[in-house]
């Protein structure tokens, strides 16, 4: 069965939405940068030369009334499949009938595939050896990103066609022929004002059938006559924003919310983070994705940033919502208007990128522990400099791999409190290489006279050799 053999008629009690459903290419309304004069998916409905392609869009921007157009305006034999109502036995039987359609009448079949997506890619393989003999051209409907959701391989062999939500102004033409067209409201509302369609195109956010519905709710309430704007506002209420937490807008919104705070823009950030709230996403995963940040991106420009962004994950934790609002917008700010650095987040990456490259090379002998007196005989800890017992608590030594040694990892910013920590860097590496007879601090000078009263694994300054554990009492 058709699902557009059921469209219903001028006059008929379905939706509002589905009886205003355009039918022809000049009823189409947005979506100018594919079917405006000259543009190519106009072409290839108005020549028939569809090849197989993919309409991906948000909700409501006429994915499936573009394939309305194409089977009204095609010669070819169109066929509707859902996925979320048939599965691969029924593609099978569709495909069965495409090649007989071909082989009897030399017509092509033109499927329609609504919410491709939710078929798994298992299931989309079904179609890859018709399209590739070109049994079938396919048309596909997703409102996630094909990218993630379609398999790669019919994915190439699929033209991806990106349908953007509509205009206020788009919607408010459609409201307006709603109520004129005998097959929407039929003149009963005729004299509406402007003010109350453009409120209800506006909360609409793209998507003509919310739209729609919205005047259907409030031509009802109305009963007959013009439609007020109070009656419009009742008929809203409150619509869920477009926000899917487990699809493309939930990333997209996330990811201008790190951009902004990266930016040092609180302002953007607090909107982005508003939206995140308002569409009911789970306030441990912004909070997670803050401390991420204040590690990632602020580091040690300003180290209370990552206490800040912990402090609001448990406080907005502690409190739970709405009130976690108030410490998750706090740290927020906090974090778009702290200085920036990513020097220990391109540190770790290095170190990383370097250990997977060399493996795992030996830690020099000086910097081994040495329990046992045969790791003492094997110089284990031997010549290894305690930075305490020497002047400034510091003293020039080695602690890379000896092929390591001149490599360099994090190299601070000099923005906020990292530009504290690049003069600290750069002293100490431009020291003068100490030597033997090096100042020692006189509070340690004393140090393993002690030795056989405390257990350590520390060397001594003197000897380079690790302290022997206290013999055990008899």
């Amino acid at each position: 069965m058709d699902l557009f053999e059921a469209n219903p008629e001028p006059g008929s009690c379905g939706p509002l939405a589905e009886r205003m459903r355009p039918r022809r290419l000049n009823e189409m309304v947005g979506q100018e940068h594919l079917l405006g004069p000259g543009k190519v998916l106009r072409c290839l409905i108005e020549t028939d030369q569809l090849s197989s392609v993919i309409f991906w869009g948000p909700p409501g921007t006429g994915k499936t009334t573009l394939a309305q157009v194409i089977a009204n305006s095609t010669r070819s034999r169109f066929e509707f499949f859902s996925a979320v109502l048939q599965g691969v036995k029924e593609v099978r039987e569709l495909i069965r009938q495409a090649r007989e359609e071909r082989a009897y009448h030399g017509r092509k079949t033109l499927l329609f595939v609504d919410e491709i997506h939710r078929f798994n890619k298992a299931q989309q393989d079904a179609f890859l050896p018709y399209v590739e003999r070109g049994d079938i051209i396919l048309i596909g409907a997703t409102t996630e990103n094909p990218s993630f959701e379609i398999n790669s391989a019919l994915l190439s062999r699929s033209r991806v066609f990106v349908l953007k939500p509509l205009e206020s102004f788009h919607i408010q033409e459609l409201l307006q022929r709603a109520l004129e067209d005998p097959r929407g409201l039929d003149q009963r509302h005729r004299d509406t004002p402007e003010t109350t369609l453009a409120l209800l195109a506006g909360q609409a956010h793209g998507d003509a059938r919310a739209g729609l519905n919205a005047l259907e709710v409030a031509a009802a309430l109305t009963g007959k006559g013009p439609i007020s704007l109070q009656t419009a506002r009742e008929a809203l209420q409150k619509k869920g924003l477009l926000y899917d937490k487990g699809g493309e807008e939930h990333y997209n919104v996330i990811s201008a919310f790190i951009k902004s705070l990266r930016g040092s823009d609180p302002d953007a950030a607090l909107y982005w983070l508003a939206r995140m709230i308002e569409s009911g996403e789970d306030p441990q995963f912004i909070a997670r994705r803050m401390v991420i940040f204040a590690a990632e991106d602020i580091g040690n420009a300003d180290p209370r940033g990552l206490q800040i962004a912990l402090a609001a994950q448990q406080a907005s934790h502690f409190v739970g919502m709405p009130e976690g609002r108030i410490p998750l917008a706090q740290a927020t700010t906090y974090l778009a208007c702290a200085p920036k650095s990513n020097a220990s987040y391109l540190g770790i990456d290095k170190a990383l990128a370097e250990v997977r490259r060399s493996g795992s090379l030996p830690v020099p002998l000086h910097l081994r522990n040495a329990p046992t007196e045969l790791m003492k005989k094997l110089d284990y800890g031997k010549d290894y400099r305690y930075p305490h017992d020497y002047e400034g608590g510091h003293t020039l030594q080695s602690y890379l791999p000896e092929s390591l040694r001149d490599c360099n990892y994090y190299r601070p910013s000099n923005r906020g409190f990292e530009k504290t920590l690049q003069e600290r860097m750069s002293l100490l590496r431009n020291r003068e290489q100490t030597v033997p007879g090096e100042k020692v601090f006189p509070n340690h000078q004393n140090r393993d006279e002690d030795a056989n009263s405390r257990q350590t694994d520390r060397p001594s300054a003197k000897s380079g050799n690790v302290l022997p554990k206290p013999e055990k009492a008899d």
